[in-house]
C-alpha cells in the first residue's frame, strides 16, 4: 500500500508473507468470569519488522494492511483437551482494528504522538525533534 491524496492505495505486488505468529495473552488460560472482571489489555504485545526476530514479537511488513483476530478457545477440563483445541474455538474480528503498518511518519505531529505514547522511546523524548 501507499498513502496518496489522504487515502491508502494498492501499490504493487505484495511482499512474501511474514512468519505467522500467535500472541497468547499473559492472563491465559482463564475462565470467562475472570475475563469479564476487567478490561482485556494487549499492552504487552510487541510488533516488529525484523524478520529474524527470535523474541516472539509479531512480525509485520511496513506498508502492508493487517486485520487483528481475537480467538477464544474452549479448554475442556479433561486431560486430553489440548488435542481438540483446534476444533473448540471462536474467532472474532473487529473491522475497526484494521491498520496499515508503517515505519516512518510523514506528519511531524503523528511522530511526536507516537514518541509520547511509546514507553520504549525515552531516547527520542530526551533529544531535539530536529535530530529525527
Amino acid at each position: 500500500y501507499a498513502f496518496h491524496s489522504s487515502s491508502w492505495l494498492v501499490a504493487g505486488k505484495a511482499d512474501p508473507a511474514t512468519p505467522g505468529r500467535v500472541h497468547y495473552h499473559p492472563d491465559s488460560p482463564a475462565k470467562g468470569a475472570q475475563w469479564m472482571k476487567q478490561i482485556v489489555s494487549f499492552d504487552k504485545l510487541k510488533l516488529t519488522n525484523n524478520l529474524l526476530d527470535d523474541n516472539g514479537h509479531i512480525i509485520l511488513n511496513s506498508m502492508h494492511r493487517y486485520q487483528p483476530r481475537f480467538h477464544v478457545v474452549y479448554v475442556d477440563p479433561r486431560k486430553d483437551s489440548e488435542k481438540y483445541a483446534e476444533e473448540n474455538f471462536k474467532t472474532f474480528v473487529f473491522e475497526e482494528t484494521r491498520f496499515t503498518a508503517v515505519t516512518a511518519y510523514q506528519n511531524h505531529r503523528i511522530t511526536q504522538l507516537k514518541i509520547a505514547s511509546n514507553p520504549f522511546a525515552k531516547g527520542f523524548r530526551d533529544c531535539d525533534p530536529e535530530d529525527w
